[in-house]
């Protein structure tokens, strides 16, 4: 493979947000839906935008549903979200060798850039695709496809990075190599029955994939 370029998700993939995630929707459905959900069955919900989660309970307070959750998620924020071992000195080796990399999130744009500020993970990534960019969310490649564009790129030479079944789905339907992360909420053996290309187990492993360790 000749690979240039590499799209990564955020939560879940570079940044811990799942104590977070959890904490918000925890805190919404308990508001709105007392006891409907498991801890096990609000992961379920990770990966997809929050609209079209809230959405399939109520779609007359959909957004109200949306709004409740990000004040808490917002609020909580820096108390709750930490950086996965190895990401930082991976991503700056991959700048370093002078990969083209972007951030491909179902999340929207404030606290996407709240999250890689906070790891200092901003400096890397001149592409960020969020949610409100496009019409289509992952699954749909149209977030992948901007982001190919966007850095002057082709699918032939870009891998797709995530920790959810919409990151690699997504990939392939935009024709990228994907590579599913261990470290899933959703654990391995159910990212690995959609039959990413690779599996990491620590981050570092993404720079023999690309080609980076030459």
């Amino acid at each position: 493979m000749n690979i240039d370029t590499i799209l990564f998700d955020l939560d879940g993939t570079l940044i811990n947000t799942n104590d977070l995630i959890m904490a918000s929707f925890k805190h919404t459905f308990e508001h709105y839906y007392p006891g409907m959900y498991t801890d096990e069955e609000l992961v379920g919900f990770i990966g997809e935008p929050l609209y079209h989660t809230f959405e399939k309970h109520d779609k007359e307070r959909a957004e109200e549903m949306v709004q409740f959750y990000r004040e808490h998620n917002i609020e909580n924020h820096d108390l709750l979200v930490t950086e996965f071992d190895g990401v930082f000195e991976t991503i700056k080796t991959l700048s370093e060798k002078g990969y083209k990399m972007a951030i491909v999130t179902s999340k929207m744009r404030n606290t996407v850039e709240m999250g890689l500020k906070l790891t200092k993970l901003d400096q890397f990534f001149p592409v960020v695709i969020t949610v409100e960019e496009v019409e289509n969310p992952k699954p749909h490649p149209e977030q992948l496809n901007s982001a190919i564009e966007k850095l002057g790129s082709t699918p032939e030479k870009s891998l797709m990075v995530g920790d959810s079944q919409y990151d690699i789905l997504a990939g392939q339907n935009a024709g990228v190599k994907t590579v599913g992360v261990s470290w899933t909420i959703k654990g391995r053996e159910f990212l690995s029955s959609y039959n990413p290309d690779y599996m990491l187990d620590h981050m570092s492993e993404i720079l023999p994939i690309a080609g980076a360790n030459k």
